[in-house]
């Protein structure tokens, strides 16, 4: 039913390959121009020259690169956390916790999900007690109330679902165990560490609500429930838990890597995975116009197979309107088949609405990220 209102009249003219992504005509380049994120009608076209092959970029459309190691996001509280990008739907924030909060903090205007990109510790909350460390994803449901103790300095993306809720993506033919089996998720245990911390010593929580602050004190830790049970509980699973659809023969679109979908974003997770050995399939990510969407990659670690000169804590923002693609040199790596694996750990939030970048990230910007699509650039 949600394809029928497609214009959809599948035709070809020219030189073409009757599959996408492989096997394309001598000495071309393939781009895909899509709808609704990969899931819509697509068409590949085939060209002379690399679509990301231009002399300049100017104005709005040109892709941007920041890194967030320049940033000062260090506060005692998630709300200090420096804004990077957002819209009315998602706002994304990057902190860098050093010392245990004092505080306990909860977002009334939407699920949190923290993604840590350095550190280790204990997180603390009306459900319990677990344990985080680096290239975990924490989901807290909205009005949770929480608090970290760092082990060891941490640096986290926050990533809110403003008024919305996160979900597992359909996994449709592959079934519900494919990428990861649910049973991986991890909850807060009530446990001695959890029974350890309640006291009747004032405690404060810092509540966000429509982007203002409010204080409510007690004169206790209001984490302290004895008991739950039921259906909605902070969740977390880490991106070594993740097991990527692949195809030796066919490279498969961001779309399949999808850990979370909330209201008009999605967060993918790219990890570690072998390269497609069939000798007539892409081996880097297709050039494609996804025009419906806006897209954001943080950096986890490893060295990003489709990218140049970019580091672990760099985030890059590509908007519609432009094409994406592959930087030259791996581009050329993909063509002679150099390597047989990825090592990235990436986090990618596709928006279906514009993204506003923060003023603050103006200084960390690699100002020659748009050229470096230059042939011969490195």
């Amino acid at each position: 039913m949600a394809n029928s209102r497609w214009i959809s009249f599948p035709r070809s003219e020219g030189q073409t390959s009757n599959q996408a992504h492989a096997d394309l005509p001598a000495d071309s380049y393939e781009r895909e121009l899509g709808k609704e994120g990969f899931f819509g009608p697509a068409t590949q076209m085939y060209h002379r020259h690399p679509p990301t092959g231009w002399s300049h970029v100017a104005g709005p459309c040109r892709p941007r690169a920041f890194d967030t190691n320049k940033l000062d996001a260090e506060g005692a509280s998630p709300w200090n956390a420096g804004a990077l990008v957002g819209n009315v739907h998602t706002r994304v924030r990057f902190w860098h916790c050093t010392k245990d909060m004092d505080h306990l903090a909860r977002n009334a205007d939407g699920d949190e999900l923290l993604f840590v990109h350095r550190g280790s510790g204990d997180l603390f909350c009306d459900y319990g007690h677990l344990a985080f460390r680096d290239g975990d994803y924490i989901l807290l449901p909205r009005g949770t109330m929480w608090r970290l103790e760092v082990a060891e300095a941490s640096s986290l993306l926050l990533v809110e679902a403003c008024n919305s809720s996160y979900q597992l993506p359909e996994k449709g033919i592959v079934g519900a165990h494919a990428i990861f089996d649910p049973a991986v998720l991890d909850v807060p245990a009530m446990d001695d560490a959890f029974h350890d911390q309640q006291s009747d010593a004032e405690w404060r929580v810092s509540v966000k609500r429509r982007g203002d602050l409010s204080t409510i004190t007690y004169p206790f830790n209001p984490l302290d429930a004895v008991g739950w049970h039921g259906t909605l509980a902070p969740v977390r699973v880490n991106w070594r838990d993740i097991r990527p659809l692949m195809s030796h023969r066919y490279h498969v679109p961001p779309s399949a890597h999808t850990t979370f979908v909330a209201n008009r974003f999605v967060i993918c997770t790219f990890v570690p995975r072998p390269i497609e050995s069939d000798p007539g399939a892409l081996k880097v990510p297709f050039f494609h116009n996804n025009d419906d969407y806006d897209e954001v990659i943080f950096y986890h670690r490893g060295e990003f197979f489709s990218r140049d000169n970019i580091h672990p804590g760099m985030m890059t923002v590509h908007p519609a309107g432009i094409t994406h693609g592959p930087h030259p040199k791996a581009l050329a790596t993909g063509l002679k088949a150099a390597r047989s694996e990825t090592d990235e750990v990436a986090v990618m939030i596709d928006t279906r609405d514009a993204l506003e970048i923060a003023a603050p990230l103006a200084f960390t910007e690699w100002e020659g990220y748009a050229d470096s699509w230059k042939s011969g650039d490195e």
